[in-house]
């Protein structure tokens, strides 16, 4: 439940709001409290000082007697428990309830009447709260005729004020303020789930299914929303982003449909071509034998034996480009075994060295040694190295630098052995560059243009990597061939 975004809003939300109303109503149901105490203190000092009032101007006059009337009267009043006037030395003297007359006064009150602040509250049974406030009757110039002047305090007036009627007050205050903030919390709560429901949940969960069609495919799916907000931008992207993948995937439909198309053609012409090149191959081995037998058969002197030296190498020639044809169009599993890269590069430099190209080339090899043999069909790997070294010496026909280098990689923790060949020829344009590894493109007047690609084939089947860079400095072919480590790799999976 609580894994749903709108859930979790809502339920934080609602949270924050509870506790946000609950500390409000707490201080204010405080600040109430606060303020009726206030004001039953305030009154019970205006009752306090009319008292005051009527007992001097009483006492003045000479009745002393009516000051016991004066505080009987005011004592009926229903919120008040007791108002009497005590001696410093705490008897009473005068007080509402006439019994009490001659008692000590309690010691709550007397302690208000001895601290620094002249009221308090305290319980007193069976009254319940009480508000207790006392004021000194202090000994005056018209007093002295009957109380002398020794004393400067001849009294305590003091009164006992209930709070139940406060509290009654409070209570309903507080019980009202209370319904109040919980009717308005259930409100806000509902109003806000509400909201969040319609503005955010259901666009997304509408989002969310219509996601899920896009997965399976259909994208002619579209979320239809009016609204301006962050919900009704993020759908719009959605629905241009939906828009687009149509398009990518009608394109890449009609991608690979050409694809389908030119694969089937190739097919069918790798099948001619591998037929044809059959029936190639078997006349031109009885044409050169024929040929060679009547060149052999000729004097040493006879200018037209030349001639049919030339037509014997020309033999040669259509035999090698149906070789390569047919090794193109079905190439033969290399059969792989930890080999020495340094061994092939070595074997293969020295077949080249009798390529007339390579005589005014001049040849700088650096073969690292002890580096760990490679996984390789050594006769494939003479093959694709002595392809492209001769490439390099036909890239420098009035001479350069051939560079040979062996060194060890690392690609995505498995180590590589890597093989640069690099030339000082004119370099290979970007037009063709991109093009060198295509079936029969070439740009030599009796090329095939299958050399590279099926240099690349065989790199492939040995799980490598090849890769050229070229500019007007020069070209280099960089071959990466994974190390063997026994007992790291099966061989046989690297043929797969």
């Amino acid at each position: 439940m609580f894994r749903s975004l709108t859930t979790r809003v809502i339920v934080t939300t609602i949270s924050l709001l509870v506790a946000g109303i609950f500390l409000y109503t707490t201080f204010n149901v405080r600040h109430q409290h606060d303020m009726l105490i206030d004001t039953a203190r305030e009154s019970t000092e205006l009752l306090l000082h009319t008292v005051e009032s009527s007992i001097y101007n009483t006492m003045h006059l000479g009745n002393v007697q009516d000051v016991g009337a004066i505080l009987s009267m005011v004592g009926q009043h229903n919120q008040l428990v007791g108002v009497r006037i005590f001696h410093p030395h705490g008897i009473i003297l005068r007080s509402s309830i006439p019994n009490e007359v001659g008692r000590s006064v309690s010691a709550d009150d007397y302690k208000i009447y001895l601290s620094p602040k002249n009221y308090s509250i305290f319980t007193m049974p069976p009254h319940g709260e009480v508000l207790a406030m006392v004021k000194p009757i202090y000994n005056e110039a018209s007093c002295h005729a009957c109380h002398g002047s020794k004393a400067r305090v001849i009294g305590v007036l003091n009164i006992n004020y209930s709070l139940n009627r406060t509290k009654m007050q409070m209570l309903d205050a507080s019980r009202i303020f209370v319904m109040s903030s919980v009717a308005i919390t259930v409100f806000l709560a509902l109003t806000i789930s509400f909201l969040l429901v319609r503005f955010v949940k259901n666009p997304l969960d509408n989002m969310v299914n219509t996601m899920l069609k896009v997965e399976r495919g259909d994208f002619a799916v579209r979320i239809a929303y009016k609204g301006k907000d962050e919900i009704g931008r993020l759908i719009g992207s959605f629905n241009s982003m939906v828009d687009r993948l149509d398009v990518a995937q009608k394109e890449l439909e009609q991608l690979h449909f050409q694809q389908l198309e030119r694969a089937d053609r190739l097919a069918s012409i790798g099948e001619m071509a591998a037929g044809i090149a059959h029936e190639i191959k078997n006349p031109l081995a009885g044409i050169s034998a024929a040929v060679t037998i009547i060149k052999d058969d000729m004097p040493a002197d006879d200018p037209r034996g030349t001639i049919l030296g030339e037509v014997v190498e020309q033999v040669k020639r259509l035999d090698k480009t149906v070789n390569d044809l047919l090794f193109f169009g079905k190439p033969s599993l290399p059969e792989l075994s930890c080999v020495d890269i340094n061994s092939i590069l070595t074997t293969t430099l020295k077949f080249a060295s009798q390529h007339r190209g390579g005589v005014n080339v001049e040849r700088r090899i650096e073969l690292r040694p002890e580096l760990p043999p490679v996984y390789a069909d050594d006769k494939q790997m003479q093959q694709v190295f002595l392809n492209i070294v001769l490439n390099a010496y036909q890239a420098m026909p009035s001479g350069g630098v051939l560079g040979i280098t062996s060194s060890l990689t690392v690609r995505d923790n498995i180590e590589y052995v890597r093989v640069d060949v690099s030339d000082t020829g004119s370099g290979i344009p970007p037009q063709v560059l991109e093009k060198i590894f295509t079936p029969f493109f070439t740009t030599k007047a009796q090329g095939t243009g299958l050399g590279l690609p099926i240099c690349n084939k065989l790199v492939k089947l040995h799980k490598g990597d090849i890769r050229v860079t070229s500019d007007n400095t020069g070209t280099l072919f960089t071959v990466e061939l994974p190390a063997c480590h026994p007992g790291s790799t099966d061989v046989s999976e690297v043929a797969e």
